[in-house]
């Protein structure tokens, strides 16, 4: 049965798969539930799925042992309330799938269910893991969850897939270097002993050196590194007083720091404390920096580029390639290039034709399910070799 046969017969099967997970989302570390769900449709093909320690979360070998590579999609919702007009809209109050986990979970099984019946008929001709992560969307991610458990043993390479909106489906977004960004928390508490507004000069002008810390400290740090690695620092949010005649003991500021440069993101924290220490000194402030590290960004391997560039062309029914733009947002698929080459690529979701303006993390967000289908074929390509000989 070629992979086109397999999606005609189990196409909408997939679809019905995807809607349960929508309508039935879970949050990091919570996804029992689709857990199980996976686990029971990979065990009733013949596969032997194994639950990761937490109780979230699956790894899966199928075909030829040792497995070379790793298919890897991610399990979790967000905390946000789904806005959509639907049959599959969630039914957990305030919690949706707004960025196409369910999706990714989806293809990874359907590749999963077409694999088994490859590897049955002994035509697999390496061995590929599956790996359904927990926890994407905090820190610290599942990733490291994955790896410590061991997931990556024995692994060559590791590819994965992320819908984007602004995509068409049937294209595929590919780009070789930096194709997400690092992402941390960066948290600044100023302290002082507080006054009268009328007095500024008697006491430390806390709301003013907050001020100087939210403006200046972002252009300082731009000029202390190299413009092309990108780096953003931007802040979310202040607080400081109640009182419009007092100033304030205390005040904070909550953000966060950015780069596309692995080197760079190596560099930035002390970088980053002596910037905010620079600026806010003249106000005689008390200054205090949490730099929560968060995840380096994602840099895609040219080799593993090609083999799915290999994929699209071979294996995907009218797939088409588009260059794909980089992104400051995070994505802890970068944990895993640490150990092992490999890519993310962007999955078009979008219907062909369409005016509708959508994004990630929206709570109206929703793709074309057709989708799916060109999930399952670029990824079964990957692990029927495509492009392997060249990678």
């Amino acid at each position: 049965m070629t992979v086109a046969e397999f999606l005609a017969d189990n196409g909408q099967r997939l679809v019905e798969v995807r809607r349960d997970l929508h309508a039935h989302p879970e949050l990091s570390r919570e996804e029992r539930r689709t857990t199980g769900l996976l686990a029971d449709a990979l065990t009733h093909v013949g596969l032997s799925p194994r639950v990761m320690p937490g109780g979230t979360g699956l790894l899966c070998d199928i075909g030829p042992s040792p497995a070379r590579i790793a298919l890897r999609a991610d399990l979790d919702a967000l905390p946000i309330p789904d806005t959509k007009e639907v049959s599959y809209r969630s039914r957990v109050e305030g919690v949706a799938h707004a960025c196409g986990h369910d999706v990714h979970s989806t293809v990874v099984l359907g590749t999963g269910l077409a694999l088994a019946r490859i590897a049955a008929r002994e035509e697999l001709p390496f061995g590929v893991r599956l790996v359904f992560q927990p926890a994407e969307e905090v820190v610290p991610g599942g990733a490291l969850d994955v790896i410590d458990a061991g997931g990556l043993d024995g692994i060559q390479r590791i590819y994965a897939l992320h819908c984007d909106p602004t995509v068409d489906v049937g294209e595929i977004g590919l780009r070789t270097g930096s194709i997400t960004s690092a992402s941390d928390h960066v948290e600044v508490r100023l302290t002082g002993p507080g006054g009268h507004t009328a007095r500024p000069n008697l006491t430390a002008d806390l709301v003013t050196a907050l001020g100087a810390v939210i403006s200046g400290a972002p252009a300082l740090l731009a000029r202390r590194v190299d413009p092309r690695a990108g780096v953003a620092l931007v802040w979310g949010r202040v607080e400081a007083g109640r009182i419009a005649n007092v100033i304030p003991r205390s005040g904070v500021v909550m953000g966060t720091l950015r780069t596309l440069s692995r080197e760079t993101w190596e560099q930035l924290p002390p970088m980053l404390e002596e910037v905010i220490r620079a600026v806010a000194s003249p106000y005689g402030v008390g200054v205090e920096v949490s730099h929560t590290r968060g995840v380096p960004p994602v840099v895609n391997d040219a080799a593993s580029v090609v083999a799915l560039d290999a994929a699209v062309r071979t294996a995907v029914e009218g797939g088409r390639i588009c260059e794909t733009g980089q992104s400051l947002g995070g994505e802890d698929f970068a944990w895993y290039l640490d150990h092992v080459p490999g890519a993310l690529a962007r999955l078009g979701v979008r219907s062909p034709g369409s005016k509708v303006s959508m994004d990630l993390h929206q709570s109206g967000f929703d793709v074309d399910e057709r989708c799916i289908s060109v999930g399952v074929q670029l990824l079964t390509g990957i692990a029927m070799g495509a492009g392997w000989t060249a990678a």
